[in-house]
């Protein structure tokens, strides 16, 4: 458990007005934790019916306004939008003499760096791109998990330690992330995060057609266990029949998942022969135990026969499922 403490609001006044532009699920849980720490929420921005309850709820007596308002209204303007419409946003705040000189200009993008502020940078705004490494509910709940959340931190040097000090006053990390590493940083989160609800949810399913009847309660453990020592040992950690060479086990699971969840088939080759990849790199798949295995991850069985019932005729050579 976490053993970051938000300061007491009543130590000290409020320093700074915040205003949220985008009133999502990230926007008005950052704010309300920088009210935590002493800092005053003075208007959120929001489209949708959705959105302008959860700014309703989580940040009460704020008042919703256009963006433009916001940032007349704010010391420090979140911009809590979907990474697509940022760029725009930005541009056409700036155009319109929305952005103020001096005024502190914080995006949530983990896609973006500083420099996609660059028109605010020239309006006289101060950027920063400060991003939690969290996935967000749109409740109170996400107040809480701020408490230790790690926060990717790019901004420019001269903002460097007043970016750092506003993650630490909203219970978090900070990690710097430089500016051209930005997309990759988010690539990696992105596939460790949000592939593996897809990865849950498709397990889930499956065991559900395989009839057992509470399959969250069967993952849980195994998923929780599996995490930390994922975490722990990094490659070391892996087990399973691909880690271990069993060809034919693999190729009763794919045989399976053709008849009862086709859609499931290309994810379930795609990750085995990553791990058979990593597996082998690290010592973990002996090598003599490699080749029927890799034949079965290109949709081929251990016997040289096509799995999917054809005859492997299909104008490739049978090997195209390792180039994929």
């Amino acid at each position: 458990m976490s053993t970051v403490q938000h300061p007491d609001p009543s130590d000290r006044p409020a320093r700074l007005t915040v205003g949220v532009v985008g009133a999502g699920r990230v926007g008005p849980a950052l704010a309300a934790s920088l009210q935590l720490a002493g800092h005053r929420p003075v208007a959120v921005s929001g489209v949708s019916d959705t959105s302008r309850r959860r700014a309703e709820a989580m940040l009460p007596d704020v008042p919703l306004v256009p963006p433009a308002e916001v940032l007349q209204r704010a010391d420090l303007v979140l911009l809590t939008v979907p990474d697509d419409a940022l760029p725009g946003l930005v541009t056409g705040l700036a155009e319109t003499g929305a952005v103020r000189p001096g005024q502190l200009l914080v995006h949530t993008s983990g896609r973006y760096g500083a420099r996609v502020l660059d028109p605010a940078l020239r309006a006289g705004a101060l950027p920063m791109a400060l991003h939690p490494a969290m996935t967000f509910t749109g409740t109170p709940v996400d107040v809480q998990r701020l408490a230790g959340c790690a926060f990717g931190v790019t901004a420019p040097e001269e903002l460097r330690l007043a970016a750092q000090a506003l993650v630490i006053e909203m219970g978090g990390e900070p990690e710097w992330i430089l500016e051209e590493n930005r997309p990759l940083y988010h690539a990696a989160l992105a596939l460790g995060a949000n592939h593996l609800v897809t990865l849950v949810a498709q397990a889930m399913e499956l065991l559900r057609t395989a009839g057992v009847e509470a399959p969250d309660r069967m993952l849980g453990p195994l998923l929780g266990a599996a995490l930390d020592n994922a975490l722990r040992s990094g490659d070391a950690a892996l087990t399973g029949p691909v880690a271990r060479g069993d060809a034919g086990t693999v190729a009763a699971h794919v045989t399976e998942l053709r008849r009862h969840a086709p859609q499931a088939v290309d994810g379930y080759l795609a990750m085995a022969r990553a791990t058979a990849d990593r597996a082998l790199a690290h010592g973990l798949l002996k090598p003599e135990l490699a080749e029927d295995l890799l034949g079965v991850l290109a949709n081929r069985a251990v016997d040289g026969s096509a799995t999917d019932g054809t005859d492997g005729t299909d104008g490739t050579d049978g090997t195209e499922g390792n180039a994929r």
